[in-house]
């Protein structure tokens, strides 16, 4: 997707700067934790080995940037987190912050369970650098965007999970820090915090603060991340566009690679489906580079699954030249005699094709292909860069669309 908010972060100051960072840890080969193991085996020594949980880490955040840090279960994502929070220290290297820093970690870090929410929101707020007094002061807008209001004096320890990292992320919100650390903690929240939680991101970036965040969502990195670092064993195998970081991250999970360089066909990378064609049509069936104003948009694409597809849908995206979604749709498979697509095995393929109504405005365009399962737009598997095009014509606008309204302004008998 292209973002034109990457090549005017990449002119921005830095404000996260990481210098061949290393960071280990002892792991004991057997483990003595009772009493009874300690009486029976008094002379034995424990055994340890080292584990490299970073491997000389360098990188550069620039301000105003959503960067994404992604890699498999033990890459040493949240550790390199954590250094970059200062819960640990590195072995060797550097990392330099600039700005006030609030970290989302690990759910329930730096709570209280025996204190109630407004004892431990004051805390907080002192912990990530507001006085004790602005730290009181943010309360009301802490329990308003966690939606807590209700349960202000219990305590911390009778907290669901889903409410626990919702005061949390809220605390951190009205921290109103430079730098945004947040950890997939995030999952454990619901659907529309989730979407509150993105809106923020957005708001936050908007404002010029800078959001690094680690997760496994690589839908969340295709489409809201500026750039993106792919960690592998401690090393840094990524670090650029967020679209290459999320597919080399699937090549590590699906296709046994390690995640360097391209197909062997040369072709687009791809995981769960890949673009056989793409292209667009005039009225007539011809094919055509783009559009002109008001005339439909005839599209017609093939889609092959490279891998088991269960209960699939397919979400067309037009944007404009910003990245913004103007309109899109989604469009469930069928087969031969019209029944929904049940499942697609590798090398199925799905035309989708047709003709699409035309309300934007002259300028360049693109589509993006969402592939979900199970008819779930949170079941999210890849993001497929299809086309762009441009729409000419005399008739320019305000916004992004003409949109067709049957809309009157009439005068008011006088009163």
């Amino acid at each position: 997707m292209h973002r034109s908010g990457r090549s005017a972060t990449a002119r921005a100051p830095v404000v996260i700067e990481a210098r061949a960072v290393r960071k280990s840890f002892r792991v004991p080969h057997q483990r003595i934790d009772s009493l009874k193991e300690r009486v029976l085996h008094p002379f034995t020594r424990a055994e340890y080995r080292e584990l490299d949980a970073l491997k000389d880490v360098s990188f550069d955040v620039h301000k105003g940037e959503f960067f994404g840090v992604v890699g498999r279960n033990g890459s040493g994502k949240s550790t390199l987190l954590k250094i970059m929070a200062s819960i640990y220290a590195a072995d060797s290297g550097r990392i330099r912050m600039a700005g006030r820093v609030a970290p989302f970690i690990e759910l329930g870090v730096g709570f209280n369970p025996e204190l109630t929410a407004r004892e431990n929101v004051a805390l907080n707020g002192v912990m990530m650098g507001l006085s004790r007094r602005e730290a009181r002061t943010r309360l009301d807008a802490v329990l308003e965007f966690a939606e807590l209001e209700e349960f202000v004096e219990l305590k911390l320890k009778n907290y669901s999970s889903g409410m626990m990292v919702r005061l949390a992320f809220a605390v951190m919100v009205e921290a109103d820090a430079d730098v945004m650390l947040i950890d997939e903690v995030l999952a454990v929240g619901d659907a529309a915090f989730a979407q509150k939680c993105m809106d923020v991101f957005q708001a936050k970036r908007s404002a010029g603060k800078t959001i690094v965040l680690v997760t496994h969502d690589m839908a969340t990195v295709q489409s809201l991340c500026d750039r993106a670092m792919l960690l592998h064993h401690g090393e840094l195998l990524h670090d650029g566009d967020s679209e290459e970081a999320a597919l080399r991250y699937y090549r590590l999970n699906f296709s046994g690679e390690g995640g360097h360089g391209a197909p062997a066909d040369g072709g687009i990378p791809d995981v769960h489906a890949r673009v056989v064609s793409a292209s667009l049509e005039d009225e007539s069936g011809v094919r055509v580079d783009n559009v002109e104003q008001g005339r439909a948009i005839g599209l017609d694409v093939v889609v092959e699954a490279r891998r088991e597809l269960e209960r699939p849908v397919f979400g067309l995206h037009f944007l404009n030249a910003e990245g913004a979604v103007v309109f899109g749709f989604n469009v469930d498979p069928v087969d031969e005699d019209g029944r929904p697509v049940a499942a697609m095995g590798p090398g199925d393929r799905v035309r989708i094709g047709g003709r699409v109504q035309n309300p934007l405005l002259p300028g360049r365009y693109f589509v993006n292909c969402w592939v979900f399962r199970q008819r779930n737009q949170s079941g999210a598997l890849q993001l497929i860069k299809l086309l762009d095009f441009v729409v000419y014509g005399t008739s320019p606008g305000p916004g992004l669309i003409d949109a067709q309204a049957d809309v009157a302004a009439r005068l008011e008998p006088s009163p």
